[in-house]
C-alpha cells in the first residue's frame, strides 16, 4: 500500500539557525526531517530527487528557497521518495527518455527470451526427427527378407510391358 501526499515544506525557520555558508545544507536536512516526521519513517529512508536538490541549491549556498512544494510517495518497504510537485520541463523530458530506455530494454530482453525459446524448440524438433530416422533404420534392418513381399515373375513381366509401351 503506497501513501501519496503533497506538502508545502517551510524551510526558513530551520536554515536561519545555521550560518550563511551552511544554509543550503541545513535546508536539505530540515526537508529530510520534515518528511521523516510527517511520513512516519526513518531519516535514512527519505530519498530526495535531484530536482529538489537543484531547487535548493539554485540560488547558491547562502540563499535557499523559503518554502518547497513537494510530492511525497511512501512505498510498502517504508522508503519515502520526494519530488517537486511541479517539475521543470527539463525534468519531464528526462523522465520520458528514461521510460523509453526502460521500455526498449524490456522489449529487447523479451525478444531475446523468445529467440532462445524458439531455438530450444527447434533443437527439440531436430532431435525428435533424428530419433525417428534412427528407429526407421533399425526397423528396416530388422525386417527379414522372408517377410518382405515377393514380386512374382508375372508382375515383373507386366511392369516391363507397361514400361515398353510408353
Amino acid at each position: 500500500m503506497t501513501i501519496e501526499r503533497e506538502y508545502n515544506v517551510p524551510l526558513r525557520r530551520e536554515f536561519m539557525k545555521a550560518p550563511k555558508h551552511k544554509r543550503a545544507n541545513k535546508a536539505t536536512k530540515a526537508l529530510r526531517e520534515f518528511l521523516a516526521k510527517h511520513m512516519k519513517a526513518n531519516i535514512e529512508d527519505v530519498k530526495i530527487s535531484k530536482w529538489i536538490n537543484q531547487q535548493i541549491w539554485n540560488r547558491g549556498m547562502k540563499k535557499p528557497p523559503h518554502h518547497l512544494k513537494v510530492k511525497v510517495i511512501k512505498d510498502d518497504k517504508g522508503i519515502v521518495n520526494a519530488e517537486l510537485s511541479v517539475l521543470p520541463q527539463k525534468a519531464i523530458a528526462e523522465k520520458k527518455q528514461e521510460e523509453e530506455k526502460k521500455g526498449k530494454l524490456e522489449e529487447k530482453k523479451k525478444s531475446e527470451k523468445e529467440e532462445k525459446k524458439e531455438e530450444k524448440e527447434e533443437e527439440v524438433v531436430e532431435e525428435k526427427k533424428e530419433e525417428i530416422k534412427e528407429k526407421e533404420k533399425i526397423l528396416h534392418k530388422e525386417t527379414p527378407k522372408a517377410t518382405q513381399p515377393k514380386i512374382t515373375e508375372a508382375k515383373k513381366t507386366f511392369v516391363q510391358r507397361q514400361v515398353m509401351d510408353k
